[in-house]
């Protein structure tokens, strides 16, 4: 993990660049796709969807969540994803869902910076590295 500044700009400019974004969103799905069938079942999905910890940190802090609560929150989680509610996530859903949740993120955040601590090859990280190095290309 890394503290790092950044911005709404930070998360569009990476979505938009198909090339580097497609790189990223294949590259994960990958990772995820444990049986190599192309598909990502509920439980191939599940632990990329944990790894988010939505209920389970109050500012950082561990709290105590209901498991049939969180199962609920990670079932809907993956209804998103399961755009053909087929009971599976395809590749492209998944960059769908992906990018959509991102552009939220960059839309609730504004553009003023922000200082957040990111998972080494999270998408966000991966975004304000992208940008890093164009920064530093153009120096």
């Amino acid at each position: 993990m890394s503290v790092e500044v950044l911005d709404s700009g930070t998360i569009v400019n990476f979505v938009e660049d198909e090339e580097a974004f497609n790189v990223s969103i294949r590259d994960r799905f990958a990772h995820l796709d444990a049986d190599h069938d192309g598909l990502l079942s509920y439980s191939e999905l599940l632990k990329e969807l944990q790894s988010l910890r939505v209920l389970e940190t109050h500012f950082g802090i561990d709290v105590q969540t209901d498991p049939k609560e969180l199962a609920h929150v990670y079932k809907s989680l993956f209804v998103q994803f399961d755009h053909d509610s087929n009971g599976t996530v395809d590749l492209e859903e998944f960059k769908s869902e992906t990018k959509r949740m991102m552009l939220a993120m960059a839309n609730g955040m504004g553009f003023l910076p922000v200082q957040m601590v990111l998972e080494e090859g999270s998408f966000l990280k991966i975004a304000v590295e992208r940008e890093s190095n164009k920064l530093g290309l153009a120096a």
